[in-house]
Parts: structure tokens; sequence; C-alpha cells
């Protein structure tokens, strides 16, 4: 006797249920139980219902295996295609993660009223491109010779964006947005991810003067629930269409995805910082290397990671025939100034000769008014008597503040000399604006950053204070930018500093108007070097190249492995058994941390890419294993708390290692 069962993939975070479990289906849900949708199923060793998505539906001659039945379907829509299981799958395996998280990330909550608007509908139509739209794309696109046939091929290329405005906007957004008009034009859908909402703007502006509207699905986390859901159901559909979002974007599950692109894959907003942890870099890799569509890397700059990937020929480099680069300039004090002077004369000069014409931009590293202090006497950073956080100023003259509880130190005094007076160690965005007010008197002063978000100013004279990333847009580019702070920032405890600090300085310099000068501050070494003959990618290689021999990201992939120190020990010894050759220096560690007050251990595996599916199938069967052992424990002991603890955890492919 032959019946019909589904396999359903739970909606669980517990890495024992991450598989799919079979169910027979009743006679009443024949009908609807359909690949794709949403269900109710028991969990037998839960004594509870959970909900999943039907993956598969199958027949089964074997009727006497006792099978639980499959008790409602929530929903006829198939939110899940196979094309998205099979992502989520392959991007969980990669990361020693469960696809249920990687689908949490994928799939919005479900919002009724959208979706019974969405099946009542007849479907989107096929969007057409105007051959004028269609024209004026390919013309961005000749920019760089080979780009578009390149992509019509579905290859995989690295772009470096050309640092500039055109028509008062960035021109990396033009030309992403020609790309995906150009995919569309074809009848093939695209993809594009970005780091943050400013640039979502940007890119979809841009987008609205070359395809429909219809044909245009922004994925935002800013959008309501119902607007998110709609826009994701409209990605199920078969007419093509153009995706735009940020990390999760690279999951949509466009029918025909002809082009996955990511711009800026250095910024850590791509970071996904939920399991599994994948940096929407890997996850476009993954479904480039799935689907055979185009994969497109756009930026300023060029990380290691993609630089890896252009060094063995997995992914090409495509440029310009005439290369463009902004004027920048090293600015150091003269031998005569004070070292302590934070502008130079020579930067001074140029700051106020670019003023008098139109904005001028101001480069900090910190938002604020004094986000650091020390004591005045023995130079001792201070710190909060409470939590032993640093103390800042909001102001100058201002009772110091915790910067992470957030209370005034009242009657301060140094714990080393027991001075009372303090000092300002450090200059924010705030402060740095108050005294250019008081060096350029009459001019005008905007600050930009968190607190004081600012899209775009006008063209009259103006000093913007921004920091990094919040640099507003002008009509016609800064006429000066100058770049503080540099110093600071490199000090910064960061395997990946330097690419970080070129990547925020280059993406400042690309803001100004032709010719006008982009001032380093204090800086010089490989990373100003490379800024100012605009070489990031060679600054790239020389990174890679210094990483190899220590076996340090991207160099080698890295995972760290956290957790009771019995689960650790026992998950390294299986590491050794499944990865035959390991090297025994590959591990380092472990070593002993604090869990919540538990005891336990960490340590971190180096291991390159050809070893890395051996590596994290041992590294999640190891979590399977230890949270069945911790299942097993607190069935005997239900009072126990730490029988129910998590006793392993896996993070894979780490950008900054740290025992």
């Amino acid at each position: 006797m032959t019946r019909r069962i589904a396999r359903v993939q739970l909606e669980s975070p517990l890495p024992q249920l991450d598989r799919l479990f079979d169910y027979a289906i009743p006679a009443e849900l024949l009908d609807t139980a359909v690949p794709g949708v949403r269900v109710k199923v028991p969990l037998r060793t839960a004594g509870r219902m959970v909900e999943g998505y039907v993956v598969e539906i199958g027949d089964e001659d074997d009727a006497d295996r006792p099978l639980s039945e499959l008790d409602q379907v929530v929903s006829t829509a198939p939110v899940l295609p196979e094309r998205l299981y099979r992502l989520a799958r392959a991007v969980a395996d990669r990361a020693a993660g469960s696809a249920a998280d990687v689908l949490r990330l994928a799939v919005p909550k479900r919002m009724v009223r959208a979706e019974k608007a969405w099946l009542a509908s007849d479907g989107a139509a096929p969007p057409v491109v105007l051959s004028a739209e269609r024209a004026r794309a390919a013309a961005v696109l000749e920019e760089f010779p080979t780009l578009l046939e390149q992509l019509r091929a579905g290859e995989r290329v690295a772009v470096d964006a050309p640092p500039r405005l055109v028509e008062a906007r960035p021109a990396w957004a033009r030309l992403l947005a020609a790309a995906a008009a150009s995919m569309l034009a074809e009848g093939r859908s695209a993809v594009v991810a970005v780091p943050d909402h400013r640039d979502l703007d940007l890119l979809q502006e841009q987008l609205l003067t070359l395809v429909p509207d219809s044909a245009l699905v922004r994925h935002d986390a800013g959008q309501s629930g119902p607007e998110r859901y709609a826009g994701y159901l409209r990605t199920l559909e078969d007419a093509p269409c153009v995706v735009i979002g940020n990390r999760s974007a690279v999951y949509a599950p466009v029918r025909d995805a002809g082009l996955v692109a990511i711009w800026d894959d250095g910024d850590p907003l791509l970071d996904e910082p939920l399991a599994p942890y994948a940096h929407a870099r890997d996850v476009a890799l993954v479904r480039q290397s799935l689907d055979g569509c185009a994969l497109l890397f756009a930026g300023h700059t060029r990380t290691t990671d993609v630089e890896r990937l252009v060094s063995i020929g997995f992914v090409a480099e495509v440029q310009t025939p005439r290369r463009a680069a902004p004027r920048v300039v090293l600015s150091t004090a003269p031998e005569h100034e004070q070292s302590s002077a934070r502008i130079p004369s020579a930067s001074f000069r140029a700051v106020r000769e670019a003023v008098e014409s139109g904005p001028v931009l101001v480069q900090v590293a910190r938002p604020g008014y004094a986000p650091s202090l020390v004591c005045a006497d023995c130079r001792a950073p201070t710190r909060c008597a409470h939590c032993g956080g640093p103390l800042h100023a909001r102001a100058r003259g201002a009772t110091p503040v915790c910067t992470w509880c957030g209370r005034a130190a009242h009657a301060w005094s140094c714990p080393q000399c027991s001075s009372t007076r303090l000092r300002l160690a450090s200059s924010g965005s705030e402060r740095t604006a108050d005294e250019l007010g008081r060096a350029f008197a009459g001019a005008r002063v905007i600050v930009a950053d968190g607190a004081h978000p600012v899209r775009e100013v006008d063209d009259r004279p103006a000093l913007v204070v921004a920091t990094r990333g919040a640099e507003p847009l002008t009509p016609h580019g800064y006429r000066a930018v100058l770049l503080l702070d540099g110093d600071r920032m490199l000090q910064a405890p960061d395997l990946r500093i330097g690419e970080h600090c070129l990547r925020w300085w280059s993406n400042a310099a690309a803001l100004a108007a032709p010719d006008a000068p982009v001032h380093l501050v204090g800086v010089t070494g490989p990373v100003a070097r490379a800024l100012a003959s605009w070489t990031q990618p060679n600054y790239a290689r020389l990174e890679l190249a210094e990483r190899a021999p220590l076996h340090m990201p991207p160099a080698a992939r890295v995972a760290r492995l956290e957790g009771d120190t019995a689960a650790v020990d026992a998950a390294l010894r299986t590491l050794a058994e499944d990865v035959p050759g390991l090297p025994a220096e590959a591990i380092l560690g472990p070593v002993p941390i604090d869990r919540d007050g538990y005891p336990g251990s960490r340590a971190l595996i180096r291991f390159d890419y050809g070893r890395g599916p051996l590596v994290t199938r041992s590294l999640r069967a190891s979590v399977v294993a230890a949270a069945m052992k911790a299942r097993g424990r607190a069935a005997k002991d239900s009072r126990s708390r730490k029988a129910t603890r998590n006793t392993l955890a896996v993070r894979v492919d780490l950008a900054d290692p740290e025992l």
C-alpha cells in the first residue's frame, strides 16, 4: 500500500532538528500540502506542535513505518521554493549552521492580509525596459569595455567603481543600476545588496530612471511587516524583477537570477550578526555556484577576500581604459610646527581657500564632543567608579558621563594620583565643529553623524564635519576633503583596520569635486601610499601576502569553537579523526573562558579552503552530538540549569579571529 508523505523542514533553532522529517499526509490535506507551504506538525519528542515548511512530496510503499501526520496547512502560499531551500542548505553547510536559521533570515514573518491579497491577484506582468533606457544603461557599462558581455555570460567579476559624482550622485549607484537594468532587459532578474539605507536610497533613485516601478522590489529592515512580506511574495513570481536591499537581500528567491551584485563588501554591515553568521559576499558566492548567474563585486576599494578570488582566477578583474583618481595629498606638520597640531598649516590653508567657493568635508573618527577623557596630571584614562566604563564629555565643561552605564561622574578623582582635573583626550565631531567654527569665523558649520543625520548639503560655502560613513552628498562635489584622526583610526586592535581605513578614506575622497584636494593628515606607510596613488588592489595584495604565512583570514578560513571544556575537547578529537592531514598547528588553544558564570574553553581552527567541507561537517556533527548529550542530561535532571544550556557553539569564517 502506497501513501503520500511530506518531508518537512522544522522552524527550530535546535541543531539536532536540522534535517528533513517525514510526515504522512492525511486525505483532507492531499490537495493543499504541496512543496513550499507552511505547515504545523507534531514533534513527538517535545510533545508540542511546531511550524515548518514542506520541502518535498513523495510516495512510500512501507506503510508499516509509524509516521505522525501533518496537523495543519497554515497557508496555501508556497513561500519556500526549492531553489531557496537549496541555497539555505548550502549556506548552512558551509557555515556549520542550521538551515532553519538561514530561512529565518531569508523568509519574512507571515502577514495574513498581504498574503491574501497576493493569492487573489493575477501576478505581475513581465516588465518592459524601453529601448531608450536600455541604450542609456549600455552606455554607462561601456566605460568597462567587456563588462556587459561578461555579465551576460554569467561570469564572476570585480570592478573598481569610478570615484566621482555624476549628476550630483555617486557614479557607483549609476553603474550598478545600469547592470541590473541591462539584465532585466534580457528577461532575467537581478539582486543587488548594499550596506545601509542611504546606499539603498541612491540605488533606488537611479534604478527608477531605467526600469518600471513595478519591477523594483526593495527589501529594507525599516519597512513595515506587510511591505516587506509583500515584496518577498513578489520575488516568488515568474515575472523578472530587480531586488535591492541590505545583506539579507542576497537570499531573494527570484525565479531566473541573472545577476547578483554586492556593493562595498568590506562594510561590516554586510556581515550577518545572527547564526550562522554568513557574510553576504559568501552567500552570493554560494548562490552563483548553484544558479550559474553573474556575480559582480564593486567598490572604491578591494577587500582581501575579493583579491584572493582574483589572484586565483576565480573572479575576473575588469578595469576602465582611462583610470580616474582623486588628487590626494599626504599632509604632515612641518618641523617648525607643534607636533600636537591637529591640522597642519598646508591643510589649513587649503581648507581656507576651498571654503570660500563651496562646501568642504572634514572627516573625523568619532561622534560626540570628547569621546574620551584622561587625567590632566598623570594622563591615566578616566573610568566610571560603578562599572569601569570609559568617561566622555558631552560639551566643554560638562560633567563627565560613563559611556557604558550612563551615570554622571560627579566629584571624580583619579585613582592613580588623586587629581580632580580632567583633560579632553580626543575630539569628536561636535568638538571639531566647535574648534573649526572659531578658526573660520563666519563660516557655516554642519555636523553629520549618527545623532545628526544629514543626507545632502547645498552648494553654498560650509564646513561639513562628518563621521566616517555619514558624509552627506553635495551637488557638485566638495571643494576640498580633509581626513583627520587617521593615525588614531589605524591604532584600533583589528586585523583589518588598514582595509577599513582605506575604505573609509576612499569613499570620502570619491565625494570630492574634480581636481579638488583630498588631504590625509598625519598618516604614512602602505595605506597612505595606496590612497595617494589610488591603487587599493595593490594594498589588498600586500595584505594578503603578509597573512598567508600566518594562515590568517582570508588566506585561510578560521573557525571558533567554544563551550564546555569536555565538549570542546571531544570536538577537537573528532575533528582530528574526521580531517586527516590537518596539521597540529592549525588548532590554537583551547584556552579557558567564562560562559555566563560557568567555566568553559575556546579554540580556533585554521584550515585551507579545500578542507572546508570536511571541517564544517565535523564541527556541525560535534554540535549536534553535544546538544543531544545535553538533552539527555536535562531529561535525567530537569532541575539542573546547566543541563539545558548549549554546551558547544561554532562560528566559521571569522574576519578578525581572537582567542
